[in-house]
């Protein structure tokens, strides 16, 4: 991953520091070192830990490079800091790798300018040098530091852009292997785990959003939250239950971008419940259920049922009414539709009237109609059954069966 530019002020001439100076400088480098790895040893103890380890050497040359260029550039502000650079983007890497943040980098780094000034001091008295060059000597030291840190920051940062990558690609393989919905050998989920820092729940709640799903909601999702927004049919998957923090968040992060919140099932299920929220999603764009910001597939279970197989319904309700087939169509339609509402309310002609808006003696003569044509199909429990079925998914579907 290519570096960072660096930011205009970095790099720049030391000045007024004369050129003289680094001659005064450079014989206190090596003691210099020793004195700045007992302090940050004792003020960071952490820090005694990578100053004995294997990386030992890594850390002694990068900080010999911080002071060797600085007096170099002392000497002669054309001096290339390029070894310099990739020393302390290591640094960086190695915080990034151990897990911290850049305070402690920085403060072992401020801590080292301030023994670094205490030495000038020194050097001052000893050489009768005037207070403005001394101060001088702490600005420009301190700049200096500014320009290590941020050069530390472009290997920090680019551990975590990398990490950050390599996890987001196993967290998709993870959720891609999840709805798979073969069974997969518990071990490849557990080390996929491991590599992707996520813990398999018990139970998720798979969420079907429609595409083009927007690129802001990844940024506002919970960190467990696995998402595969560049799919054909973006997903998320949330760990366990739709708590209502779950639920805010969701919220959030959509905008009012349409979403199907499928059933909160164990992970070997996830296949399934998405599938189903995809349905529903398509009911939505079918017409068929309410469209809303969040539609929950548990409200949608038996219309998801009713709706599995369109055809087959229309040829078991073809077969079911197969008597009425002679009819007229529009004839045929009436008598369908009022059967519709009878098997399903059970109510009386009173009732079934009401709710089509006819007189009750109209649904009489169409009830005479239907029994001298059904006969005991509408008493019989299966035959009933079936034909209610398949009315209900018929009438979902906008279909009347008048033709």
């Amino acid at each position: 991953m290519p570096s960072a530019a660096p930011s205009p002020d970095l790099g720049e001439p030391l000045d007024p520091l004369p050129k003289e100076f680094a001659a005064l400088m450079r014989p206190e480098v090596p003691g210099l070192i020793k004195e700045i790895r007992v302090e940050v040893e004792r003020a960071y103890p952490v820090y005694a830990r990578l100053l004995n380890g294997p990386n030992a050497d890594a850390i002694r040359q990068g900080v010999e490079q911080a002071l060797a260029t600085f007096v170099d550039r002392v000497a002669d502000p054309d001096t290339s800091s390029v070894l310099r650079d990739e020393l302390l983007r290591k640094f960086g890497r190695v915080e990034a790798y151990e897990g911290r943040d850049l305070d402690t980098l920085q403060g072992a780094y401020r801590l080292g300018a301030r023994i670094a000034l205490r030495r000038a001091k020194t050097l001052g008295r000893r050489y009768k040098l005037s207070p403005s060059l001394i101060l001088a000597f702490a600005d420009a030291l301190f700049a200096y530091v500014d320009e290590l840190e941020a050069i530390a920051r472009e290997g920090y940062a680019e551990v975590q852009a990398r990490a950050a990558s390599e996890v987001s690609a196993l967290r998709r393989q993870l959720l891609h292997l999840i709805l798979v919905g073969s069974p997969l050998p518990q071990a490849t989920i557990a080390e996929l785990c491991e590599q992707a820092s996520w813990e398999l729940p018990d139970q998720c709640t798979l969420v079907a959003l429609r595409a083009p799903a927007p690129d802001r909601i990844r940024t506002c999702l919970d960190r467990d939250v696995l998402a595969d927004l560049g799919m054909p049919q973006p997903h998320l998957l949330i760990p366990g239950p739709l708590t209502p923090e779950r639920r805010a968040m969701l919220e959030s992060a959509l905008a009012g971008a349409p979403a199907v919140i499928g059933l909160t099932v164990p992970p070997p299920q996830a296949a399934d419940s998405i599938r189903w929220a995809r349905r529903v999603l398509q009911l939505i764009d079918d017409g068929i259920v309410p469209d809303q910001p969040l539609v929950h597939c548990e409200d949608h279970l038996t219309t998801l049922w009713l709706l599995s197989d369109p055809a087959l319904v229309t040829r078991i309700a073809a077969r079911e009414l197969a008597p009425l087939s002679g009819l007229t169509g529009s004839r045929r339609g009436r008598l369908v539709e009022t059967l519709r509402v009878h098997i399903s309310t059970r109510g009386p002609a009173d009732q079934v009237a009401e709710l089509l808006g006819v007189h009750a003696q109209t649904v009489r003569y169409r009830l005479r109609n239907l029994d001298a044509h059904l006969g005991d199909r509408i008493t019989d429990p299966e035959h009933r059954f079936t034909l209610e079925a398949a009315l209900r998914s018929l009438h979902l579907q906008g279909n009347d069966y008048a033709e």
